[in-house]
């Protein structure tokens, strides 16, 4: 295996993290989470 094959493999895995963080944020059980993080700086205590 050289250096070649590694970069390759690397490459393809953080592609596969990159579309799965994707698929993770936009799924629609989460967009009431995120809407209340949105809104946090402008909340006053």
């Amino acid at each position: 295996m050289d250096i070649n094959t590694l970069r390759i493999i690397a490459t393809i895995a953080s592609f596969a993290v990159f579309l799965g963080i994707m698929v993770w944020a936009w799924k629609r059980r989460n967009t009431s989470e995120f809407k209340d993080a949105a809104n946090l700086p402008f909340t006053h205590d």
